[in-house]
């Protein structure tokens, strides 16, 4: 019998968040969709950086801990985290790592972060005070232990696949595959023999930046729908939306079994 499982979309939003403080600065003109006046009134308009929460097996498995992490938790209750995926050393993916002490208090061995060679070696130089056996305690430093990851594992009786994707000149950039949900935020291409890793999906979590103009580190609306076709899985939900994504308006370029995510959303 297949375990069930819960995903919390804790942000949807791209590395400046909606509304982006340049179009705040311009008084939202920027916003060609009014996506950004409209976030103070739905909040499904207002992105916090991306990240996921998945809860199987009684464990709570977090992927990416954005700058808005504190807030994430705290508008979830999130009651605990077990471990922790990383898709890339990008900033809005990894800085709210500090953060995380405040689930490594009560545990008995240090909180497990998973990712590849470049994300665990770009965590251990940007946050160089949580592994330096010499750095005063004070308020509380992370417990936290880095491992490399290439080839699929078990995490808590499910198998976990990396995915390699290309996104601009990070060489070690993972989308990830637990049993039949993938989960791809930050994306421009995906080769094919990596593409075979993401069949016979129930649900795919995919990149989707903003409906126009091509970007050279990550896919757009139309590009975005071309690998769900392509992938086929039985449920599609975009994230890593900026302000051109309007979940009302655009949602008629999508197929029936397409949706925009948002904050907040459970599945």
């Amino acid at each position: 019998m297949a375990t069930s499982m819960k995903i919390t979309f804790l942000g949807t939003g791209t590395s400046h968040g909606v509304p982006p403080l340049y179009c705040m600065r311009k008084g939202f003109s920027l916003c060609k969709k009014n996506v950004c006046k409209e976030s103070f009134t739905d909040p499904k308009h207002r992105r916090t950086r991306a990240s996921i929460l998945i809860e199987y097996n009684e464990k709570h498995v977090l992927i990416d801990v954005s700058p808005d992490f504190h807030h994430q938790a705290l508008r979830e209750r999130i009651p605990k985290i077990d471990a922790v995926l990383i898709t890339h050393i990008h900033a809005d993916h990894v800085m709210g790592i500090p953060d995380i002490r405040s689930y490594t208090y009560e545990r008995d061995e240090p909180l497990p972060i998973y990712g590849s060679e470049e994300s665990t070696s770009g965590i251990r130089q940007f946050f160089s005070y949580i592994f330096d056996p010499g750095t005063f305690e004070g308020g509380g430093i992370p417990q936290l232990s880095l491992n490399n990851i290439k080839e699929p594992f078990t995490l808590f009786g499910k198998t976990v696949t990396p995915i390699p994707v290309k996104h601009g000149p990070l060489s070690g950039c993972y989308g990830y595959r637990i049993g039949d949900v993938a989960y791809i935020p930050d994306i421009k291409e995906i080769i094919g023999v990596h593409k075979k890793l993401l069949g016979n999906l129930d649900c795919l979590i995919l990149d989707c930046l903003r409906e126009e103009r091509t970007h050279v580190t990550h896919i757009i609306l139309p590009e975005s729908i071309e690998i769900a076709r392509e992938l086929k899985p039985k449920k599609c939900y975009f994230t890593n939306m900026c302000h051109n994504i309007h979940y009302k308006t655009d949602a008629g370029h999508l197929d029936s079994w397409m949706d925009f995510a948002y904050d907040g959303l459970k599945i």
